[in-house]
């Protein structure tokens, strides 16, 4: 089983009028209610691709029930850990220019952390964990190192979305991927990335500090996958870009899915690449038969040095 973590869920308010003016009375022209949060897209993801998936995480309130229900709908399996506080709402105003209004997210309590890290106990080999997604205020920074390090004692696998010292913590329990865009792995190291040659030498210390496959994103540039024993690229689809909420999400689901299916880096990369750039090229997160649309232009070659 993949299990996939959003710790601070959210309901997504869109709102959409044609211009937004301070200070007075304005009325929307649509409105749309959504549940949100990244672990949330990669079960998404998950499920358009058939790879049967349990979404995790901490639900409270109407807005909670809201949640869970939506992903029901959707034909999504769920086990989310009831809490007192209610779930946040973000606001995303479209008018004039865009604006976020996000909610910080519940208060958690201990017993309610305990009750949801016991669902950890029962984990086999076979299963993978998949955390993305924020942590809310109430909880330290090491909840997600304390709940790998029980992942790892079943000898089940983790894959975690995050990046600078949060990713490195993480590494020495040897995560399945980790996913840095090229800025962000030139900011981890606190170096300039002028050519693959570069990306790819600091990919390898990943590799070295206990990551089992190292993805990087290079935008326009395409996608490098980076193992013990080899070098991969490719290069970016053709389409027009109209969404980057969720590409990430989509192409941690595209290579997490894939591989725990057919233990195949390289097919796991090339689903993820797919993944991601179809959700790029569509309004929401894509839909299976965006990504088999994209999937035939995946080209993967060997990079040599």
């Amino acid at each position: 089983m993949i299990y996939t973590v959003t710790v601070n869920p959210a309901i997504d308010y869109i709102v959409q009028l044609k211009e937004l003016t301070l200070g007075e009375v304005n009325r929307m022209d649509y409105d749309n209610k959504l549940p949100g949060g990244k672990g949330i897209n990669v079960s998404r993801i998950l499920k358009e691709l058939g790879h049967d998936n349990t979404a995790l995480g901490f639900l409270g309130g109407f807005t909670g029930e809201f949640v869970d229900d939506s992903l029901q709908e959707l034909g999504l399996r769920t086990n989310f850990t009831r809490i007192a506080a209610d779930t946040r709402i973000n606001v995303k105003i479209k008018a004039q220019t865009e604006t976020e209004i996000n909610g910080q997210g519940p208060q958690i309590t201990a017993a309610e952390v305990a009750a949801f890290s016991q669902q950890f106990e029962q984990l086999t080999p076979a299963d993978t964990v998949i955390f993305a997604g924020s942590l809310v205020p109430s909880l330290s920074n090491d909840f997600y190192l304390d709940l790998i390090k029980i992942i790892r004692s079943k000898g089940a696998q983790f894959v975690i979305d995050t990046t600078g010292e949060s990713l490195l913590k993480t590494l020495p329990e040897q995560p399945l991927v980790v996913k840095p865009n090229n800025h962000e792995l030139a900011e981890l190291f606190g170096v300039e990335l002028n050519s693959i040659a570069d990306i790819v030498k600091y990919a390898r210390k990943l590799l070295e500090l206990g990551a089992q496959h190292v993805l990087v994103s290079m935008a326009a540039d395409g996608g490098l996958m980076v193992t013990k024993d080899k070098v991969y690229r490719s290069k970016a689809p053709k389409g027009t870009v109209i969404n980057s909420v969720g590409a990430g999400d989509s192409m941690i689901a595209g290579f997490t899915g894939t591989f725990a299916r057919s233990k195949d880096p390289q097919e796991a990369f090339k689903y993820g690449l797919a993944c991601g750039s179809a959700t790029t090229f569509s309004e929401d997160l894509a839909t299976r038969e965006k990504i088999e649309e994209i999937l035939p232009q995946i080209k993967i070659t060997e990079w040599e040095e």
